[in-house]
Order: structure tokens, then sequence, then C-alpha cells
């Protein structure tokens, strides 16, 4: 249903011909009436020769509009086939913050050629932009925000913010700043219409400000701003200057990026595997988390062969080694989810861990329960062993509890140490969980051997 949508959205067909008989003035005319994000796709699947044509066809400033929009998969093949003038004042008509974006996807001898030819302007803010770490609020933010000071009246506001806002990023937000630019207050722009014209900014203004510091982590600003449903952000220096703000067009591309982050630890890949990566890139990034479980998984082996004589004795039992292997990695995995996730949007930062372990070991210890008790009674029926059924049914029970107190402890361990919890992913558990359990079922096997002889 999606991608039938999608295609009704622009006529590719059309443009492409257009293209290709280099008809200018009608594809500028249908191209540029489309919306920036069907730019962005028809940009994205044209190929080099296509794209080369679209610069002709479109100026620095139009093909900017819908590139800093568009997440493409290798920046450097665009600017490789862009002319590096052309290039230049692409990137000086993008909001700052995208720019260095895009430039950070860049070598480095390419970003200092760029810089170069760029407007002064637009080179000296990147440039002051590019110092700070890419994952942190410094390296969201953008120099280009409304502020005014506190000793204006709101008639000198209201005509310092319609000179700004055409190079603003946002205009809802009006902060306000001292003689020394630091933060001092904000005030909305809907406050600053209704407000009397002769007002000071200082005493209409809002004091209690939400801001960040421009060292803080891409991940605690993003909770900010949904904690407290902010359209833009302030970032601040240690002494509480005005440095930037950040607009939520980038908190929530920062949501998705965690996401995705997190979800690949948990799947155990170390990045999200892109349709347009060679087999060899898809295998290096899976690889080392299943060399890893490889070796781990040895651990099972070893389990199993220590236990020869059990199996040699009632050969029986190896038919319910998957059925308990498989429930302990099952809510083990579950419980995982649940307090990653948990940890991962600050909803258990409050919480007593101790009392969510043992509340996960619970609930591990019910559906444990009520599951042995069906496979109990399964075994039973059909085996006729009674033996053979208490044995597994107990090692399923015990086999869950411990598998979903292991799920919700390892992260929470390893949070305690600032060590990301994504990283205690769901095979990493699932391994851990075959080795528990299969020493409790032929633990408890071994000692009631005689009785299932």
């Amino acid at each position: 249903m999606a991608e039938e949508l999608e295609e009704q959205l622009y006529d590719k067909e059309l443009l492409d011909e257009l293209l290709e008989h280099h008809h200018i003035d009608r594809f500028r005319e249908v191209f540029l009436a489309l919306h920036i994000y069907e730019q962005g796709e028809y940009f994205t699947e044209s190929d080099e020769n296509k794209r080369s044509i679209i610069y002709q066809m479109l100026s620095p400033q139009e093909v900017a509009e819908f590139v800093e929009q568009t997440e493409l998969e290798n920046y450097d093949q665009v600017f490789e086939t862009m002319d590096a003038i052309f290039a230049s004042q692409m990137l000086s008509e993008m909001s700052y913050d995208n720019a260095v974006d895009i430039l950070n996807e860049l070598p480095k001898a390419k970003i200092a050629g760029l810089l170069l030819l760029m407007d002064k302007e637009a080179a000296g803010e990147v440039k002051a932009l590019l110092h700070y770490e890419e994952d942190t609020a410094g390296g969201l933010m953008t120099t280009e925000y409304i502020s005014v000071s506190s000793l204006m009246t709101v008639r000198e506001a209201m005509l310092q913010l319609k000179e700004q806002a055409p190079s603003a990023e946002t205009i809802y937000y009006i902060f306000i700043v001292n003689d020394r630019n630091q933060l001092v207050g904000v005030i909305s722009l809907r406050d600053l219409i209704v407000a009397e014209n002769d007002a000071y900014i200082e005493d209409v203004m809002n004091e209690r400000v939400i801001s960040v510091n421009v060292a803080d982590d891409q991940e605690d600003v993003a909770m900010v701003v949904r904690d407290y449903d902010l359209l833009a952000l302030p970032v601040v220096d240690y002494q509480n200057h005005l440095l930037g703000i950040i607009t939520i067009d980038d908190i929530v591309d920062v949501i998705d990026e965690e996401a995705s982050e997190d979800y690949s630890k948990l799947a155990g890949v170390s990045d999200i595997d892109s349709i347009d990566d060679s087999v060899f890139d898809t295998a290096k990034k899976r690889l080392p988390w299943l060399a890893a479980l490889t070796i781990m998984g040895m651990g099972t082996a070893t389990i199993l062969g220590s236990f020869q004589e059990t199996l040699e004795h009632v050969a029986l039992l190896a038919a319910f080694i998957p059925i308990i292997g498989g429930m302990a990695g099952n809510s083990g995995t579950q419980s995982l989810a649940v307090v990653v996730r948990g940890i991962s949007t600050g909803e258990i930062e409050g919480q007593n861990k101790v009392k969510l372990a043992i509340r996960e070991a619970g609930s591990g210890l019910l559906t444990g329960f009520s599951c042995a008790f069906l496979l109990f009674a399964i075994i039973c029926i059909v085996y006729k062993k009674p033996v053979l059924a208490v044995i597994v049914a107990v090692s399923l029970t015990i086999a869950m509890t411990v598998a979903t107190l292991a799920g919700a402890l390892v992260p929470i361990i390893m949070h305690r140490i600032n060590i990301d919890p994504a990283v205690a992913s769901g095979p990493f558990i699932s391994t851990i969980n075959d080795i528990i359990s299969m020493l409790i079922y032929f633990g408890l096997a071994t000692t009631f051997m005689s009785y299932l002889s």
C-alpha cells in the first residue's frame, strides 16, 4: 500500500523523459512543483548521468533545498559528480547544521577545499560547528536562530524579528540574552505578538528556560525535547552563553538513528545493513558477533559432551533439548527487550532496579510454570514417563526463571558500568541461556537417572 501511494507522488517517467531530451523549462516547471521530499526521492533514484543534468537545470539554491532534507547513501560519490564551485554554493545556501552534517560524511581534504570556495560568512559559521563532536548537542545545533536583548521593548524586538526571520531556522521561539550574550529568558512568537508594544522584553519573557550544554550527548538532548514537548532547544556553554539551537527535525533524526543503532545491537550486528551493501560489506558487519557466538556456543557443546553417559542411558532426553533451550532463550530475550527499551527511554531511571529484576524473575517463574505444566501433561500422555515429565517440567521452570532474570540483570549491570546495554544482544543472551538451561536440565537428569532407567 505504501509503495503504491509513493508511486502516485510524482511521474518519474515524465521527469526522465524531460531530462533525456533536455527540456529545461518544462523539467523545471514539473520538478519544482513537487514537494521537497518528492524531489529528494527522484534525486536518490537517479543515476550519476541524470544527476549531472539536474545540476545543469537547477540552481545551487534549488538543489540545496532537497539535498539537505534527503538521506543519501554516499555523499562522497554525489560530490564527485558535482562541480566544486556549484557544490560550495549549494552548501552555502543550506542551513549551517545541515551543511555540517553533509561535510562530516566527506574526506577531510575535500571539506577543506569546499570551505575555501564557500561564502565567507557561511564558511565561518560551518567551521565553528565542525569543531563539535557529531553526536553531541554542539554537533546538532544551528546558529541560525533569533535572539533579542532583554532591555528591548516589544516594538524593537518585533522589528529585529522581522530582520532576522528570513535566515532563521525557526521563529516560533525568541531567545532573550543579556549584554554578555547569556541566555536569560525565552518568549514564544504568540506571546510577543499579543504583548503591549511599549512593554519591556524582560517584563514579558519567561525566565525559566530549558536548555542543554553544548557537550551533552544527542540521546540526552532528544529526551529533553520529548519530555518538555519543545519545537526548539537552546544550546549554551558552561558560562550559559547562547551558542545555538536544536530544532525538532534534528531530534526526529536522532531518535530514528538511536533506535536503529539499538535495534542493530539487539540483533547482534554492528550496524543496520543497507540494501546497497555488497556481500562482503554485509558479511563484515555480521561476522564479529557470529564468530563470538560460535565460540560461546562451544560451551553448550561441551556441556552436552560431558553428559554423554546420561544421554546414552536415556536417549529420549535429547528430544526436549530444543524446547528447554528455545523457551529459555525466548523468555530471556523478551525480558532483555523490555529492560533495554526502558533504559533507552529513561523510563526505569528512577525505579528500584532490584524490584524490577524481582518482577521479571516472578514473570519468568509464572510463565515457566504454566509452560512446564502443559509440557508435563503432554509427556505423561504421549510417552507414559512421569519421572521424565517431572524432570523436563522442573528444568523448564527453573531455566525460564533464570533466563528472564538474566535478561533483566545483564543490561542493568552494563548500564551501571557505563556500557551500552543494547550490546547485551538477543543472540548473546540466548547463548548464555542455552548454557544455563542445559546445565540445569542434565544436572537434574543425571541426579535422577536411576529413576529414569
